[in-house]
């Protein structure tokens, strides 16, 4: 089954934990702090495989999540870091951010790589806080926290050609006689629900990828029948097919069909108006279709290659004619953000924010001070100073007075409580 649009999410691992430990061999007198360093969390790394040309894995598994570094251990040695791991993605691969929908990264060329959930670092052991005034110190720090987040990925084909047009007009049947692909064929619309690929072999020894899109209808920009969905595997196409059923028994009009997608594409990105463009006039071979071939032709100033796939009338020759097109046409532009002119001021950073329960409990919330405070292994009473200390470095305790905070009133932070002091 074609997939070109999941949603996943992804954790970075965790840092290991620092130790707390002393040194107490026989001839090593005051041994002091021996506590190693917690190894870093592993990555979340996005990998391209070109072998890959779907997102169906996706189906299966929705949540990534990284290995945590090793505790760091006695006679100072560090804690392993972890591996990193490695998510393999199809060529085309678009990373956005699934709330704003912002584009993260656009992988492409294989074996690309792009990072996007950094390790948390190994917290530290207790030999690095080791100072003149206190050379036995019992305190070491937890692991960072890993990064956790919701991504969504899209994927558009990365075809050299796409073969599009109404539903039913023969592109299925196009791509399984000059390629060995083996698309679904049959009478009725909408046969085909996700693009097919195959690689088309020219007579002289070139080749290429085609790409049978599924039929476009009027309206599709806007989502209308298979709606954009399909639409954006275009954009990566550097030569477009643009087929027409000729027979007359579909009850359509030829031209009308042309001019109502071309339209289409245009609305959905301007830029498709300017991909080179074959126009081919299939099924030439039903009785009708002459008559309808020279209509189309005295409205149309452009060249229309005859074809029928049913009979594989004309194949060679537009195989040719679109490896020669391909040898001219440029690789379709990168996309790119809207660029903007900032502004930078500084800004102290507000690494929390307070709140007020209904029971008159202050809250504490806001990422920086929780990742701080999650460092800290607050089961040691050093550690636990350390804690007082970092709230009021941090400005909280000026801030609880701010809001009204009285001595004794409980204070809420990642499910701990504690009392104000107000020293």
């Amino acid at each position: 089954m074609f997939t070109d649009y999941v949603n996943i999410f992804v954790k970075s691992g965790d840092g290991g934990k620092g130790m707390v430990a002393f040194r107490r061999e026989k001839y090593v007198p005051d041994g002091g702090p021996a506590g190693g360093d917690g190894g870093k969390g592993g990555d979340v790394i996005f990998r391209v495989d070109e072998g890959l040309r779907t997102l169906m894995d996706f189906r299966y598994q929705h949540h990534f999540k990284a290995k945590r570094g090793e505790n760091g251990r006695s006679k100072s040695q560090h804690g392993k870091s972890a591996e990193p791991l490695i998510v393999d993605v199809p060529p085309g691969t678009m990373i956005k951010e699934k709330e704003s929908g912002n584009l993260v990264a656009d992988l492409v060329t294989h074996k690309e790589e792009y990072l996007v959930a950094k390790g948390g670092r190994g917290g530290r052991g207790n030999k690095r806080f080791a100072t003149p005034a206190n050379p036995a110190p019992e305190h070491a720090e937890n692991g960072e926290p890993g990064i956790e987040l919701e991504v969504t990925l899209e994927l558009k084909l990365l075809a050299d050609v796409g073969v599009i047009g109404f539903p039913s007009v023969g592109k299925s049947t196009l791509l399984s006689v000059v390629t060995a692909a083996k698309p679904k064929i049959a009478d009725y619309p909408f046969t085909t629900i996700y693009p097919n690929l195959g690689v088309v072999a020219a007579e002289d020894g070139r080749s290429f990828v085609m790409a049978d899109l599924p039929g476009i209808i009027e309206g599709a920009h806007e989502g209308v029948g298979l709606g954009h969905r399909f639409l954006r595997h275009i954009e990566r196409t550097r030569v477009l097919v643009h087929m027409l059923d000729v027979s007359g028994m579909s009850g359509r009009d030829p031209y009308d069909d042309y001019r109502t997608l071309n339209r289409e594409l245009e609305q959905y990105n301007e830029a498709l108006t300017e991909r080179p463009q074959i126009v081919v006039a299939n099924k030439t071979d039903m009785p009708d279709s002459e008559e309808a071939l020279s209509k189309l032709e005295e409205e149309m100033d452009v060249e229309i290659i005859r074809i029928s796939t049913l009979k594989k009338d004309g194949l060679g020759a537009l195989v040719r004619q679109i490896a020669d097109l391909l040898d001219k046409a440029p690789d379709p532009e990168p996309e790119q953000e809207e660029e903007s002119h900032v502004l930078y001021r500084y800004h102290p950073e507000q690494s929390f924010g307070i709140t007020r329960d209904d029971d008159g409990t202050f809250v504490l919330s806001g990422e920086p001070l929780e990742r701080r405070v999650q460092m800290l292994d607050l089961n040691r009473p050093e550690s636990a100073r350390r804690f007082s200390r970092t709230l009021r470095k941090m400005g909280v305790d000026e801030a609880l007075r701010a809001r009204g905070a009285k001595d004794g009133d409980t204070v809420r932070l990642l499910g701990i409580e504690f009392e104000f002091m107000d020293e």
